[in-house]
């Protein structure tokens, strides 16, 4: 069992209250069928515990329930309560599993009690409590944000209507139930007459060898103020699927979808979801499920993207059963958030298939967008043609130079006024001048609950830093640049300040949101679930586009350097790659489809072996024979090049899809790039590959009085994730 976190404020600082309190309120570890289980201690033969979600972390007024009576009990003499009530009617019998399961309906909010015993005694009672949120959360995120833009009116059904407008302040929705198929043709069509079969109607073959009409129920409704939806294949001509009777066309597996962004993910719901309508995953007889809240042009952070995953998965298990595993699939945004959903709460996702991967929200790419945006505004206005672009590229480590204000223009991200979804009113957002008082529109204040508010200011405190960092340190080292470049460089870079306005000053992170970022898991630790995590990481490359792209190669590798630093390797990790032919993440590429195959067939292993080995020795030992890291070359037909993918772009993939620097490494940082704040040392001028001269030297000490980044030690308030399944109260 893993320890439960809660986390407290006090005058505004985030403080981590790590406390063990027992199975009521423990961890969801994965159980061989990923059932997600959560166990009261039991008191006899009796075992009860929460199939659906962890029992503290129940939602929407239901749980479904199952109690073992292991030994020479009688299933029949069973008895099962909820607060007193008899509830037994509810369950029913497996004698061959020794158990009983029921969807336990009518919770009470907040605690509630379950308790087992046998009819003759109540010697042996088992008991569990769980604890009931509103569906409408929050359970695990804090207190909702505000203001909140619905999209109920704007959210696009497969028939082209609306769901209509909110029912009430948390954008409800009635929950809704549509049809669509999919075409001879290949194309998805509504069904508006689900009693009539199209003369143009395709067929499929599941997973599970069973041949079905492709046909598509599509589940829409609201959860965690989230509108999401659930889409399976089954016949309207059969009963609907239950809890009890599967859909004949559901391959007993769930895809959880997860779409891609950031920038202006603030304050709305959202009229899109991560795709619920992918022919290829429904052919194949997967059930498929995302919620607008988990695309992160919606909704770019990750703990409400954790919690909205935990609470329509909890409702998916509750209305169609547990599925023996789930996948997590996303790109970019999407990548976010199975990487730290996977890791921050283990048994949400069994495996995960991300594309042009990030490690997180926090770390390495807003280190990156704060580096650009400094250099952008240092060569166009500080240095305008003492560079020539190599210089400018040597300096920031990307592919190409126009990469610099490409990714200076996505820093946006860091600015409380620079970008709203076009829903949210003007009047309503943040402007320093013309609405001091509005919503600040940026990933820091988006993440609030977690980061606290800056007593002097209001705004969220920011894990965000570069004092010490000396730009342009591998450039001078290789003779690209001068040593007069270098310290013109530095001294003229400076910082941002909260309202992302450039200073002269460097950035100096907050200490209270930098411990917080790494105890709560905003910094990707993959020491957590990540490491028992069947991970398949693809990338189209992009790191030499002409214009530049923020989904470079080295942050796949960033990943994979925690999973090293944090698990001693990364056999867990499959890195696949080719050029970018297929835009992106499409299922259109062979080699994401044979990724999703690879997967099925990994975790079907896994989730077969019953043996006591540890859920991460059994992800290793049972990866099939021939899936590894692998790159297919540019030209048609493509070739496959089997051979470990790495930073240091060795071999014939290295050459073919070479991986490039950002400017936090070109300054010495680790692979990892999980350094907020670096440690300082003082300067040592042995440590350059170049002589400075006495009147040089001194004008390095004045640029930086307190010292240089020390990269080889730990970060300041770098520290361990607080454990899983956090939640913040």
């Amino acid at each position: 069992m893993f320890p439960h976190a809660t986390f407290t404020r006090r005058r505004g600082r985030p403080v981590v209250a790590l406390a063990l309190v027992g199975a009521l309120l423990c961890g969801w570890p994965a159980s061989p069928a990923s059932a997600q289980k959560e166990s009261a201690r039991p008191a006899g033969p009796l075992r009860i515990e929460s199939l659906s979600t962890p029992a503290g972390m129940v939602s929407g007024g239901d749980v479904l329930i199952r109690v073992a009576a292991p030994g020479r009990s009688a299933l029949d003499r069973v008895r099962v309560t909820h607060n007193g009530l008899d509830v037994t009617d509810l369950f029913r019998a497996d004698q061959g599993r020794r158990e009983l399961v029921g969807l336990v309906t009518g919770l009470a909010p907040g605690h509630n009690l379950i308790a087992a015993s046998t009819r003759t005694t109540h010697r042996g009672q088992a008991r569990l409590t769980v604890t009931n949120h509103p569906i409408t959360g929050p359970v695990v995120s804090g207190p909702h944000q505000q203001p909140y833009v619905c999209a109920t009116t704007r959210f696009a059904l497969v028939d082209g209507t609306s769901l209509g407008p909110a029912l009430d302040a948390d954008c409800s929705a009635a929950t809704r139930v549509d049809y669509a198929y999919r075409s001879t043709a290949g194309t998805i069509k509504p069904l508006p007459d689900p009693t009539v079969v199209p003369a143009d109607l395709a067929r499929t073959t599941t997973t599970t060898g069973v041949e079905v009409p492709f046909l598509i129920r599509i589940e829409t409704g609201t959860i965690n103020r989230a509108i999401y939806q659930i889409s399976m294949l089954h016949d309207p001509a059969r009963p609907e699927p239950t809890l009890w009777q599967r859909s004949e066309g559901w391959n007993g597996r769930l895809i959880y979808t997860f779409g891609g962004g950031c920038r202006a993910g603030w304050y709305v719901q959202g009229a899109g979801t991560g795709g619920v309508l992918d022919p290829e995953m429904l052919g194949r007889g997967y059930a498929v499920a995302s919620s607008s809240l988990n695309v992160f042009g919606n909704n770019c952070n990750d703990l409400v993207a954790a919690e909205s995953t935990m609470m329509v998965k909890e409702h998916f298990i509750e209305r169609y059963g547990p599925p023996r595993f789930t996948i997590g699939w996303g790109a970019s945004g999407g990548a976010y958030q199975g990487h730290q959903i996977a890791d921050n709460y283990p048994g949400l996702l069994d495996g995960i298939i991300v594309g042009q991967s990030f490690p997180d929200v926090t770390s390495a790419t807003n280190f990156t967008l704060l580096d650009a945006r400094l250099l952008d505004r240092y060569f166009d206005e500080r240095a305008p043609g003492r560079y020539t672009d190599e210089q400018r590229r040597r300096i920031s480590g990307f592919a190409v130079a126009n990469s610099i204000p490409n990714l200076s223009e996505g820093a946006a991200r860091l600015d409380p006024a620079a970008e709203f979804s076009s829903t949210v009113p003007q009047a309503l957002r943040y402007h320093p001048v013309d609405n001091p008082g509005g919503a600040r529109g940026d990933v820091y204040d988006h993440t609030v609950n977690v980061y606290g508010r800056d007593p002097a200011t209001g705004f969220a405190r920011r894990p965000l830093d570069n004092v010490g960092v000396q730009y342009g340190l591998a450039a001078l080292n290789a003779g690209v640049i001068t040593t007069a470049d270098f310290l013109d460089l530095n001294a003229n870079i400076g910082g941002l300040d909260i309202d992302a306005n450039h200073t002269p000053a460097r950035t100096v992170a907050d200490l209270a949101a930098t411990r917080a970022a790494y105890r709560t898991g905003r910094i990707l630790s993959g020491g957590a679930g990540l490491a028992s995590t069947a991970i398949i990481d693809y990338r189209a490359y992009s790191d030499a586009a002409p214009n530049g792209d923020i989904h470079m190669l080295v942050h796949g590798f960033a990943t994979r350097a925690r999973l090293v630093a944090a698990n001693g390797d990364a056999d867990n990790h499959v890195m696949l790659m080719e050029d970018s032919r297929y835009s992106g993440f499409s299922l259109y590429s062979p080699v994401l489809r044979s990724a999703l195959t690879s997967m099925d067939t990994w975790l079907t292993r896994v989730t077969s072996d019953r043996s006591g080995r540890s859920p991460r020795h059994k992800v290793r030992s049972h990866k099939p024979v021939g899936l590894g890291d692998a790159c297919w070359t540019p030209e048609s037909p493509q070739r496959r090049i089997d051979q470990t993918l790495s930073a240091d772009n060795r071999g014939e993939c290295g050459r073919l899809f070479p991986a490039f620097s950002t400017p936090r490494l070109v300054a010495g940082a680790p692979l990892a790039d999980d350094v907020v704040k670096c440690q300082l040392k003082a300067i040592d001028v042995s440590d350059y590959g170049v002589a400075f001269t006495p009147a040089q030297r001194d004008q390095l000490r004045e640029i930086f009085p307190d010292g240089v980044c020390d990269w080889s030690v730990a970060g300041v308030e770098q520290q361990p994730l607080a454990g899983p399944w956090l939640a913040l109260h």
